[in-house]
C-alpha cells in the first residue's frame, strides 16, 4: 500500500518511480529449516542484486500441499517453488538418477552434478513442462530413524517406513519395509500414532520436525541409504513479465553455482539434525553384515533406475558419467 501511494504520489508530481516486481515463493517446511533459513534468503539476494532491485521476493508457507507445489507455480498461485521430485511418482523419473547409493562426494558436489546432467542430457525429457528449473539439488545422505532399536538390516523386514517416494521408495521396498506414503510435515504425528515405525530422511529435517522425540535411533551407511532430488522452480510467466534482460540475468546468478550453494547448506543442516539426535538418541554406523542386505541391492537399483531413465527416451549412462565426473570435479 505503502508503494502504491509513493508511486501515485510521484506521479502526481511529474516524476518517474519504477517499482518493483515482488515474486512470491511458495515454501513448505518451517522458517527453521535449512531451505527458509539459508537457501532462500541467498536466492532472493541473487534475485535483487542481479536485476538491480527491479525484483523482489518474499517467501510465503502454506500455499500448496508438499506435493504440489509445482501445480501451484504452473497454475499462477505462486512465482517460485521448491519440489521434491518423489512426491510426483511417474511425473518424475529422470531425478531418481542422482538419488542412487553409491555416488560419491559431498552434497554441494552432488547438486551441481544434478544441475548438469539435467542441462546436458536429462532436460530433454521435459519432465518440468509448465515451470522453469532454475536449480537442482539434493539432501545429505539419507538415513533410516527408527523408533526401535535394530542390530541389523535383516531385522527391518516387516516394518513400517515411511515413504517420500523415488530411489527411497526403491530402498524401502528392496528391504522388505512396508512404505506409509506421507508428506514430510506429517511424519511426526504418523509416527506418534503409531502408523509408522520410522523414516528415511536427512538430519536437518528431523531436528527441525522434531522426529528425535519419538525416533531416537538414527542409522548411517557409508554414502547413504539415497540422495533425496530436488529442483527450484520458476513460473514461465513472472519471467515473461519482468522482461528478458531480467529473466536471463535471474538464471546467470542460479544454475549450477547457486545448485552447489544449496547443496553445501543441506549438509550444513544434516550436522545440526546429527547433533540433535546425539543429545538425546543413537546414531548407529551399519557396516558389514549389519549392512550385508542393502550392499546387495544397491547394484539392483543402480540398474533399475538407469533402465528407468532410459526408457524415458535420454541416455542414462551419458547422464550418469557427468554426475560421477563432475562430482568428482567439485571434490577435487
Amino acid at each position: 500500500m505503502k508503494l502504491k501511494l509513493a508511486t501515485a504520489l510521484a506521479v502526481a508530481l511529474g516524476t518517474n518511480v519504477a517499482s518493483a516486481e515482488e515474486m512470491v515463493i511458495s515454501s513448505w517446511l518451517p522458517p527453521s529449516h535449512v531451505m527458509n533459513e539459508i537457501i532462500w534468503p541467498e536466492f532472493i539476494n541473487r534475485v535483487e542484486a542481479a536485476t538491480d532491485g527491479r525484483v523482489t521476493a518474499t517467501v510465503e508457507y502454506q500455499l500448496a500441499s508438499p506435493p504440489s507445489q509445482a501445480d501451484l507455480v504452473e497454475d499462477g498461485g505462486a512465482d517460485a517453488a521448491w519440489i521434491f521430485h518423489g512426491y510426483n511418482p511417474g511425473r518424475f523419473v529422470t531425478t531418481k538418477l542422482i538419488e542412487i547409493p553409491g555416488l560419491q562426494g559431498d552434497s554441494a558436489a552432488a547438486s551441481a552434478a544434478h544441475w548438469r546432467a539435467h542441462e546436458e542430457v536429462l532436460g530433454a525429457a521435459n519432465e518440468h513442462d509448465g515451470v522453469v528449473p532454475v536449480a537442482m539439488m539434493v539432501h545429505a545422505p539419507g538415513m533410516l530413524h527408527l523408533s526401535s532399536e535394530i542390530a541389523s538390516l535383516d531385522e527391518a523386514d516387516g516394518l513400517k517406513i515411511r515413504s517420500g517416494g523415488g530411489v527411497m521408495g526403491d530402498v524401502l521396498a528392496g528391504l522388505g519395509m512396508a512404505g506409509v506414503q506421507v508428506a514430510a510435515p506429517a511424519v511426526y504425528e504418523t509416527v506418534s500414532n503409531g502408523v509408522a515405525d520410522g523414516t528415511f530422511f536427512p538430519g536437518d529435517t528431523i531436528a527441525i520436525l522434531r522426529l528425535t522425540e519419538v525416533l531416537p535411533y538414527t542409522y548411517r551407511v557409508d554414502g547413504g541409504f539415497y540422495r533425496g532430488s530436488f529442483a527450484i522452480v520458476m513460473s514461465e510467466e513472472f519471467l515473461e513479465s519482468i522482461g528478458e534482460e531480467d529473466a536471463a540475468a535471474i538464471k546467470a546468478v542460479l544454475g549450477e553455482d547457486f545448485s552447489a550453494f544449496a547443496g553445501a547448506a543441506w549438509d550444513q543442516g544434516n550436522q545440526r539434525g546429527l547433533d540433535a539426535q546425539a543429545e538425546t538418541g543413537q546414531i548407529i554406523d551399519l557396516s558389514g553384515e549389519a549392512s550385508a542386505k542393502f550392499e546387495t541391492l544397491v547394484p539392483q537399483i543402480q540398474a533399475s533406475v538407469l533402465a528407468e531413465v532410459n526408457a524415458k527416451g535420454v541416455d542414462a549412462e551419458a547422464a550418469l558419467e557427468i554426475i560421477r565426473s563432475t562430482m568428482a570435479e567439485y571434490s577435487n
